[in-house]
């Protein structure tokens, strides 16, 4: 059964306009956003069939790697707003193997 949204006629509060910073996805391709190469993480996802389907049809136009244009699309969004916060957990951790002051336990 499909949930009906409701809406009323109340005030939304202070609203802000987002710029949008997402690239298309023929900009995701570009070799030059391509080359900036960073240390690797494995993770697994699931991402829905209609998704994975746009990356795949744009990138046999652009002859790019799918999962190379979906990892640009995050590190654009990560470095849009901030990239990484405060330390990670892996830093914490290997400045308290030194004895770092001010690191925290984990």
């Amino acid at each position: 059964m499909k949930r009906t949204a409701k809406y009323t006629n109340e005030p939304l509060g202070r609203l802000e306009v987002v710029k949008d910073f997402s690239p298309p996805p023929d900009r995701l391709a570009l070799p030059d956003r391509l080359a900036l190469k960073e240390d690797g993480v494995k993770v697994a996802l699931s991402l829905s069939k209609s998704g994975v389907e746009f990356f795949k049809a744009h990138a046999a136009r652009t002859r790019v790697p799918y999962q190379k244009m979906i990892r640009s699309l995050i590190d654009t969004y990560a470095a849009q707003h901030g990239g990484a916060i405060s330390s990670s957990r892996s830093e914490r951790t290997r400045e308290r193997q030194r004895g770092e002051p001010g690191a925290r336990p984990g």
